[in-house]
């Protein structure tokens, strides 16, 4: 996971360089493609790490049964936990 970590500051540095609004067109081109690279790459290893999350969630019975996750968003991030009542 360091390397999303990496990817993910590279990307938060591209993007405060990119909105600072100060560069030459074909630098800001170059990293706008750049960003997108990173961006791209964040979001694979993200959708699998969220694969692998829901092959853990276990049912009763020994049964998988995937199931999203709820993740709020505001001045932090938490993840929500579903009421497994509702059987």
């Amino acid at each position: 996971m360091a390397d999303f970590e990496k990817r993910l500051t590279d990307l938060e540095a591209v993007v405060e360089r990119l909105e600072q609004g100060d560069l030459p067109l074909d630098e800001s081109v170059r990293l706008f493609e750049e960003g997108m690279k990173l961006s791209q790459s964040c979001k694979k290893e993200l959708d699998a790490a969220e694969g692998r999350i829901q092959v853990l969630i276990e049912q009763g019975g020994g049964k998988m049964k995937p199931q999203p996750l709820e993740v709020e968003t505001g001045d932090e991030d938490e993840i929500v936990e579903e009421d497994d009542a509702e059987e």
